[in-house]
């Protein structure tokens, strides 16, 4: 089992009282929290994840079937318990999400200080539900109500994709009282539709008598994939115009999103709800490393600053804000006449934005899917090594 090592503890418990300086307490001051897009037992044990804290502004993380299969997979850190379920003879499945969890578990303990600093806004850990049961709404339902017993952590946020069967699943599960990182989101259609989910959640939480007050949600809209497919078409296009539209439609997209959520909850809808203590869903910026080394490998941070958002960064990402970040202020509510331009510009030159975002979608689903049947392997043949059939 997971324990939090002294190390651990000792950083956790300086953490609000030495804050970092620099462009991620900039970010923190202008209503940004910085989450961490990685988790691994190692950094849990090693005493990093508290050391993030105290040093870098982390005050959550956020976690996918790619990083436990990057994690998991390498096997380190895990032989001892891969062992005894082992000796156990549990299924594939069962030991993957026993392993899953218990990070989690333990990622919610390291960051429990924060959580209870800022009243449950941020301090979260996030887990995603199996990636196989994307396009089955009684199956994710079901399994984000398993995935909050078994991490049994008030900070723990389950992961649900932005599916057309993910979006009634958001509904039921907020609806149960249960935090959800709504994950996969690229078009600013199915953005809505999110918002509307988790709406109908609180008010069917509201209307079962549950306080809304404990209720939390963020919205991942994903960033540099947008621009990387985009860019991609741009540069076969190969004209002047569409070279000077590189790296802007992602952006404009995150912009966009901004503005709807800005419209969204200063609506009667939720006014009426935030009357009974709800909370807002926050934007969370996903995707954010820099995938182009043509590009600022700090721009989706530096472009992407305004109050009430996330921005979920993986470690090379969040190393580059610490060293040279920019934060200049809010860069996103002035923006949207220019967003609105530089996506029509797009349009113009017959690369179409639905086609393109519901193809992200589609393969963003298929990676996490790939991911999730990669770690399975891998767990099958260490539980075959130790002498079990593991399924």
């Amino acid at each position: 089992m997971i324990t939090v090592t002294e190390a651990t503890a000792t950083a956790t418990a300086t953490a609000l009282a030495t804050p970092p300086a620099g462009a991620l307490r900039r970010l923190a001051d202008q209503g940004v929290s910085v989450w961490l897009d990685d988790l691994s037992r190692r950094r849990i044990e090693s005493g990093n994840l508290a050391e993030l804290i105290s040093t870098k502004n982390v005050v959550g993380v956020t976690t996918n079937p790619s990083i436990f299969q990057a994690a998991i997979g390498s096997g380190e850190g895990y032989e001892e318990q891969l062992a005894d379920l082992a000796v156990r003879g549990v299924t594939v499945d069962e030991a993957v999400r026993m392993m899953t969890t218990a990070d989690v578990r333990a990622a919610a303990d390291v960051l429990r200080e924060v959580y209870d600093a800022t009243g449950g806004r941020d301090g979260r850990v996030s887990i995603e539900v199996d990636p196989r049961l994307a396009h089955d709404t009684r199956a994710t339902v079901a399994e984000a109500g398993q995935l909050a017993w078994l991490v049994d952590r008030p900070n723990v946020m389950i992961k649900i994709p932005a599916t057309k069967a993910g979006l009634p699943a958001i509904t039921e599960v907020v609806g149960a009282g249960i935090s959800v990182n709504v994950t996969l989101i690229f078009s600013l259609e199915r953005y809505r539709e999110v918002m509307d989910a988790y709406l109908a959640g609180l008010e069917k939480a509201r209307a079962a008598g549950l306080d809304l007050s404990g209720i939390h949600s963020v919205a991942s809209f994903f960033v540099s994939r947008v621009d990387s497919e985009i860019d991609k078409r741009l540069t076969l296009l190969g004209t002047e115009e569409a070279r000077a539209l590189r790296g802007r439609a992602a952006l404009a997209n995150a912009r966009l999103a901004y503005e709807a959520y800005e419209n969204v909850f200063a609506g009667d809808r939720f006014t009426a709800l935030a009357g009974a203590r709800a909370n807002p869903q926050r934007p969370l910026w996903a995707s954010t490393g820099v995938k182009d080394p043509a590009f600022r490998d700090t721009l989706y941070v530096e472009e992407l600053v305004a109050p009430g958002t996330v921005n979920t960064m993986p470690e090379a990402t969040l190393d580059a804000a610490a060293d040279h970040g920019e934060v200049r202020g809010d860069t996103v509510t002035g923006g949207y006449a220019r967003a609105r331009a530089d996506l029509a510009a797009v349009e113009r030159l017959g690369i179409s934005y639905d086609e393109v975002v519901e193809q992200l979608e589609q393969e963003g689903v298929a990676k996490f899917e790939a991911a999730w049947q990669d770690l399975l392997a891998a767990v099958t043949k260490s539980l075959d090594s130790k002498g079990v059939d593991g399924e």
